[in-house]
């Protein structure tokens, strides 16, 4: 639970559920989350072997985040937490149903 734990890390993993992202992506797909903290977390999920970055040498240059194998392995704890938001969002008048709607495989949830 450590490696995932946190207000932001399971978000940002979901997202990249839906295969790669370049850092502005995964920015717009989480706006409330702050450049420093969107920074530190992905660093953080680096060391811990959840995702991969991967500079592409190519002009202009970017970096793409990723899914590793264990990382993908989190996919059912993942989808399990965002059914209980979705039960909870009912519950309690959020947003989250409408946000879920743009990932693939959201009919799971």
């Amino acid at each position: 639970m450590e490696k995932i734990g946190g207000y932001w890390k399971p978000i940002i993993l979901f997202q990249l559920l839906s295969g790669p992202k370049r850092y502005s992506e995964l920015k717009k797909g989480i706006p409330d989350i702050t450049e420093k903290v969107l920074i530190q977390q992905l660093k953080q999920l680096e060391a811990q072997n959840l995702l991969v970055r991967e500079a592409k040498p190519v002009v202009p240059p970017y970096v793409t985040y990723s899914l590793t194998k264990a990382g993908m392995g989190l996919k059912p704890v993942l989808y399990a937490m965002a059914v209980w938001a979705v039960e909870d969002s009912v519950e309690h008048g959020s947003t989250f149903r409408r946000n879920l709607q743009q990932f693939p495989g959201h009919e799971e949830v």
